[in-house]
């Protein structure tokens, strides 16, 4: 039972860092309508950020993590700026295309500078934010992933909801020509999404990185397990996206814990190839109906 218990704290605590990330791909789908090849190398960026500032420039962490939150907010600005706003109107599958190419191109710069090798971020989270129960651990960085997702999801939910910015990327994402109708600055939405995005990678790349290590291969396949969550959740489902990370990060641990750790890696594509067959708009996502 105590091992049951064990893989439950660590499967939700990976599923909420899954749920976060997925976040900003989903912000990204619903504004645009783009898939984003690009997401795991934007945590990896983020991560690398991250690194550079606190164990290599030895800024104090606050201060390390503020940078790269602002840092990473700002380079989602200038990769719509740069990269996807002069294909606005063009085929959706350039656009994708695009994604893929920023993806390479990214992760070649990122081995250039830092290589393949595992890099470590200084020790800085305190021992006393760890947690027992009985024979039950929950390390600090588990506790600081609870912290900071909730803290990232309850700020979400309040933008969304009460700031204009927020209801005008609800508007675009029901219905462009209706919010260009109504004067919505479609364009500085984009912007807006790319760079929330961005923020949001940051934030788990640095969390990932804590746990695993920085690594540049590591971080870019983690991209590659959004797909799995957003499918099952919905690809147009905020929410979605978070109980779609939640069931992920727990069938891997399980599967990892009961089975075995080769098929961990497997089990979540495993899930997108029966949803993809079964529900296809996954548990909370949209149906579309069209009429002749």
């Amino acid at each position: 039972m105590e091992f049951f218990l064990q893989l439950l704290v660590n499967g939700l605590s990976l599923g909420f860092l899954y749920a976060v990330s997925a976040l900003g791909f989903v912000m990204i789908f619903k504004s645009s309508s783009v898939l984003n090849f690009a997401h795991g190398e934007l945590l990896a960026i983020g991560a690398f950020m991250f690194l550079v500032l606190s164990a290599w420039a030895k800024l104090p962490i606050i201060l390390a993590f503020a940078i790269t939150m602002i840092g990473s907010f700002a380079l989602g600005f200038v990769v719509e700026r740069l990269f996807l706003r002069p294909l606005i109107g063009e085929a959706l599958i350039e656009v994708i295309m695009l994604t893929v190419g920023l993806a390479i191109m990214f992760k070649g710069i990122m081995l250039f500078i830092f290589g393949g090798d595992i890099h470590d971020y200084p020790k800085f989270l305190p021992e006393g934010l760890s947690m027992e129960w009985g024979a039950i651990q929950i390390p600090s960085v588990y506790v600081a992933t609870f912290v900071i997702g909730i803290l990232f999801l309850i700020i979400f939910g309040l933008f969304f909801k009460y700031s204009s910015q927020g209801i005008y990327m609800r508007s675009v994402a029901d219905n462009q020509p209706a919010a260009l109708s109504l004067g919505v600055h479609v364009k500085r939405v984009f912007a807006l999404s790319w760079a929330i995005a961005a923020l949001v990678c940051a934030m788990s790349g640095i969390v990932l990185g804590i746990i695993n290590g920085v690594n540049v291969h590591e971080l870019s396949s983690i991209g590659l397990k959004v797909f799995p969550v957003v499918i099952l959740g919905g690809l147009d489902s905020i929410g979605g996206a978070i109980i779609g990370g939640v069931i992920i990060g727990l069938l891997e641990t399980f599967t990892g814990g009961y089975i075995s750790t080769s098929l961990r890696e497997v089990i979540p594509y495993i899930v997108l190839v029966i949803i993809l067959m079964v529900r296809p708009y996954g548990l909370f996502g949209l149906v579309e109906i069209e009429r002749v």
